[in-house]
């Protein structure tokens, strides 16, 4: 059956001059996205060739549709939009309007709708450009013999280009003064850039283009970096840099040395993992490094794009995963069983590593004790937020990004969404500072505060007070809720493979599906990670998240044993109703779409 697509509207338009675009006899792609969200951003880098590819017949409409409240403020949005480099038309959707017309369920959602405005595609996750390629070549083929197909250039306007020293700066480093005279390392993040500045912020050098790449040497360019982390001396003599620096976008470290700017990329390979690591593990790709630390003998990577933290050594070069089962959430324990959501700052106090969770709103906190363990300071899941002191089991953050560790043991977050700096003490949450823009990092250098003003391009220095009490309330993400009946469900994932491609069974099942809840008391059977896209669960009574994550690979067609594949992959954190349900009103399965392709026209 053939699904006409919804009319597009929403608060605004940017980056087509305030107007609506003409979107008539074009393939239109909608990117239901929201700039929390880490896995939006791969997909925002995934599309890139894609929308170069068919420029003249294809546009990309981002369609940003808030998380967190602060997402939903229009200059956050007109930031963010600018701070990701979208170069495609954007339609502003606070209130989840065209989100739910379009029954999106999951960060990134993409829906195709073809020349005659029909729906005839919808996919969740990441990996599909290779598979949206393929369905657009069918799409144009197809328009064009019917000659509804309208070629010629897209409606985006770009916005007038901006002029600050800094750009979104994400993360900033103290430089010993033994190495070029001291001061601080920031990482120009919009400006694909690293700035050495002095103790008064002014400019001493810059390293990298500044041109979006990756390439190593005494020319380097970087893509969105984001941690810092100062080597010791010893360790910088042996490895012939002084900085790793976490090269985001590249999905990559880098080592940088001072006194020349070289650069070498020491760990990653440019493309994101796709492939599902346990703690122990190693693997060659990395997925959207977002900080670094040095922390007993080793660089601690937070994993943004995977969800766990890994170790590398800057020495022998080993890289291995340190904690977190790369579902996405909240549950604490051994590390092997921890649960972290974007992973995005950290800091080193003793034998303890701290770490600000963004995407649930939570600190957190890793003790290397006999058996390592994961422990939440502040937070309570991925769609609780807000802005409360007070008791740390009650208090609440609102995406934070970075943290540090004050004189007296406490803990600094830059608590981002909220524009403030909280500390966490003695079991209290207090706030120091209010008023900023987006901060994402916190440093303490001596008596004061150093923090990434990352909104307002910029750092500033604040000294450390003795902290107010701020209440402004609890939120949750609005997200409706799926009711399911309790007992017997059916979760089926739909996957169907690009033309061309299929989901090639002769080395076993080519899918891994993981099903876990929150709490863990809502899913009595059907929990753990197996191959397929169907399963089986039984559900008691009660209300949560449902967690499901799927990767399928499917494979070009042909004989060829080493035909190219391509990994498709999201997770979902369904909020769910159970309900005893004698009457059947709550249905008994759940469908969750992966590659769902409509019917089309003939």
């Amino acid at each position: 059956m053939r699904v006409r697509a919804p009319k597009l509207q929403g608060r605004r338009w940017l980056n087509t001059g305030g107007r609506a675009p003409d979107l008539r006899g074009k393939i239109v792609l909608l990117d239901f996205w929201t700039f929390c969200c880490v896995n939006c951003l791969h997909v925002l880098d995934e599309l890139r060739p894609v929308e170069e590819e068919f420029a003249d017949v294809l546009v990309v409409v981002g369609v940003h549709s808030p998380k967190f409240a602060h997402e939903g403020d229009p200059k956050a949005v007109e930031a963010a939009v600018e701070r990701y480099g979208v170069h495609h038309p954007v339609l502003d959707d606070p209130d989840l309007a065209m989100w739910d017309a379009y029954a999106a369920r999951a960060w990134p959602t993409l829906a195709v709708v073809d020349p005659e405005g029909y729906v005839v595609a919808q996919l969740a996750g990441e990996g599909h450009a290779h598979g949206l390629a393929v369905l657009i070549h069918e799409l144009v083929a197809e328009h064009t013999a019917k000659g509804t197909l309208r070629r010629g250039d897209g409606p985006y306007v770009a916005p007038p280009p901006p002029s600050t020293a800094l750009r979104f700066p994400g993360k900033v480093a103290a430089v010993p003064s033994s190495i070029s005279r001291g001061g601080f390392l920031v990482s120009d993040t919009a400006h694909h850039q690293v700035v050495l500045v002095d103790a008064g912020f002014t400019e001493v050098r810059r390293f990298g283009t500044g041109a979006r790449g990756f390439a190593d040497g005494s020319a380097p360019e970087f893509s969105e970096p984001q941690g810092l982390a100062v080597l010791p001396p010893e360790v910088a003599a042996e490895t012939g840099y002084d900085v790793v620096v976490a090269d985001s976008v590249n999905h990559a470290l880098c080592g940088l040395r001072l006194a020349d700017g070289h650069v070498t990329t020491v760990a990653g390979t440019g493309s994101p993992l796709r492939e599902r690591i346990e703690p122990g593990g190693t693997a060659a790709e990395l997925s959207t490094p977002w900080d670094v630390a040095w922390w007993r003998g080793r660089i601690v990577v937070a994993m943004a794009g995977w969800h766990q933290l890994w170790t590398f050594s800057p020495v022998s070069g080993k890289l291995v995963v340190l904690a977190g089962t790369t579902t996405e959430g909240l549950r604490d324990g051994p590390v092997t069983d921890a649960f972290f959501a974007q992973p995005s700052g950290l800091a080193v106090a003793g034998d303890t590593l701290w770490i600000a969770d963004a995407e649930t709103s939570a600190v957190r906190a890793l003790d290397l004790d006999a058996t390592p363990q994961v422990s939440t300071a502040v937070g309570l899941g991925l769609f609780d937020f807000g802005f409360r002191d007070g008791p740390a089991r009650e208090a609440l953050l609102q995406h934070p990004l970075g943290v540090g560790v004050l004189p007296d043991g406490s803990i600094a977050v830059a608590d981002t969404y909220n524009g403030a700096v909280r500390r966490i003490a003695g079991g209290q949450v207090t706030t120091l500072a209010q008023g900023l823009a987006e901060p994402g990092d916190v440093l303490v250098d001596g008596e004061t505060l150093v923090v990434v003003e990352s909104a307002a391009h910029r750092l500033v220095r604040l000294p450390i007070p003795a902290g107010a009490l701020v209440d402004a309330g609890a939120r949750t993400v609005r997200r409706p809720r799926t009711d399911l009946a309790a007992g017997p469900v059916a979760l089926t994932i739909d996957f169907t493979p690009p033309t061309g491609q299929h989901l090639d069974t002769r080395f076993g099942d080519p899918t891994v599906l993981t099903v876990d809840a929150s709490p863990s008391s809502l899913l009595v059977e059907g929990g753990g990670t197996a191959p397929g896209l169907v399963r089986s669960l039984v559900l008691a009574p009660g209300e949560g998240v449902l967690s499901v994550s799927v990767a399928a690979a499917a494979c070009d067609e042909g004989d060829a044993v080493f035909a190219a594949c391509h990994r498709y992959q999201q997770d979902w954190g369904v909020p769910v109703r159970v309900v005893a349900d004698g009457d059947g009103i709550a249905p008994a399965e759940l469908v969750l779409d992966l590659r769902a392709v409509t019917g089309r026209s003939s």
